[in-house]
């Protein structure tokens, strides 16, 4: 680290005690800056990185709320309006119970730099529950959305805070929460979430973006090493939204994933994953993974046992934070991977990203690769400003070309600043470079 940002990285960890995703989220950056900070001494003398670290709002709330049988419960409620110097915060909703305010912070910090390598006007925000949706009936599900929006409401706006979903939050709960958002204020104003079904002003194509997305970044980055994924196996972690799409997106580019997985186990299929019986398993039975194994002949069912250790030339972890740790990164490195791009946020360890750069693997950070989510809902943001309903077709070039300039950005600017092929690098120098100048133009705020 710069000897210049060490002082503000310890300061990081006094004033931000016990959230170690958030310090790691943080180290990996600052780590990654030094030749900007040496090219660029405007930005130490206004502070910058001091000021990006700091959010510039936490909002913490109670969220009581009636299950079936009438008995009463409480959660609790995150919003972190991370940097608005781009435009309105943006960024997901996450409800899970392992949700803590470190745990949003370290999204919310890392959603500034994922929204500035858009390239769109949009700040860096992240918010969410340790509220449970899993085995809660629909008006379970609608009750806590009713009373989480009681709150957050008054924190919201299309020029002000744009939230999204995230892992537990899909288009059942944004729905409940616009519809509160709706009865509240008075007001149709379709920018103020996004991922909302297409007939109350949803986009084409978000449900999909985050996961085809990492698959065209992927697809850039072969392509600047004279490869593609035609024909290559495929890992993909996970089973939900952005794991079965990324899947989709690489078996139509050409690649064949082999194997997925979900908290109990993973299931590898030499074949190809059958893309149909995964969605029938996984989003209408909403079944373990290994339902999956029991109808297909020839896919085996793996519990105990890390899904990198299935031999493959592309690897797309898509489940969550630090799923892919060094004993993984080393199976993938023997096992001859060619390149790693992040589908989730931050699912490398640091300890793992050292091990895949120093054998050569290209490896693509969950900021640059799964970007796609949000340049979705910035788009479904400029269609409902619009009034307007674009095609899927459209949506899904928008959103290509937007991956394409991602890679771009990042890759070009790992090569101008000494760091070629270091997507970590590009990505953080670009994405920090661009919020830092933000800030300069707008004054101390």
């Amino acid at each position: 680290m710069h000897e210049a940002l060490e002082p503000i990285f310890q300061r990081v960890l006094d004033r931000n005690p016990g959230e170690t995703e958030f310090h790691q989220a943080v180290r990996e950056v600052l780590e990654s800056i030094g030749p900007a900070v040496d090219r660029h001494p405007e930005y130490a003398d206004a502070k910058i990185v001091e000021r990006i670290c700091e959010p510039e709002r936490q909002i913490i709330f109670r969220v009581p709320w009636e299950d079936d049988e009438g008995n009463i419960h409480i959660n609790r409620g995150f919003r972190v309006e991370f940097n608005s110097a781009l435009g309105p915060y943006k960024g997901g909703l996450r409800f899970h119970p392992s949700v803590l305010l470190g745990t949003v912070k370290f999204l919310g910090f890392e959603q500034v730099f994922k929204n500035a390598l858009t390239g769109l006007p949009i700040g860096g925000a992240k918010g969410g529950s340790d509220f449970d949706p899993r085995g809660r009936s629909d008006r379970e599900v609608m009750r806590f959305c009713q009373s989480f929006m009681l709150e957050l409401y008054r924190h919201l706006g299309e020029h002000t805070d744009v939230p999204a979903g995230d892992m537990g939050v899909g288009a059942r709960e944004l729905g409940y929460l616009f519809g509160q958002y709706k009865r509240i204020t008075n007001r149709y104003e379709s920018g103020v979430l996004t991922g909302k079904g297409l007939l109350y002003g949803g986009a084409q194509v978000r449900r999909e973006a985050t996961g085809y997305g990492s698959a065209f970044f992927m697809e850039e980055m072969l392509r600047v090493r004279g490869d593609s994924l035609e024909g290559k196996d495929v890992v993909v972690s996970g089973s939900g939204n952005v794991a079965i799409y990324t899947i989709e997106k690489v078996h139509q580019l050409g690649g064949r994933v082999v194997a997925c997985s979900d908290s109990t186990g993973f299931v590898h299929d030499p074949r190809g994953i059958d893309l149909d019986l995964l969605k029938d398993v996984k989003e209408v039975r909403r079944e373990r993974i290994s339902a999956y194994a029991e109808k297909i002949a020839g896919a085996t069912f793996v519990s105990g046992r890390s899904i990198w250790e299935v031999p493959c030339q592309v690897a797309l972890p898509s489940a969550t934070q630090n799923e892919l740790d060094v004993a993984g990164a080393t199976a993938l490195v023997r096992n001859g991977c060619i390149a790693v791009g992040e589908g989730a946020n931050m699912p490398t360890t640091p300890d793992a990203v050292r091990v895949l750069q120093e054998a050569g693997v290209a490896f693509g950070p969950g900021k640059a690769a799964n970007a796609g989510g949000v340049a979705a809902s910035a788009l479904e943001m400029q269609q409902n400003a619009s009034r307007d309903s674009w095609t899927f077709e459209h949506s899904e070039a928008r959103l290509r070309e937007i991956m394409v300039n991602i890679h771009a950005r990042c890759y070009e600017t790992a090569e101008e600043y000494g760091a070629p092929g270091n997507y970590v690098t590009g990505a953080n120098i670009a994405g920090y470079a661009r919020v830092a100048e933000a800030m300069l133009g707008l004054g101390l705020i």
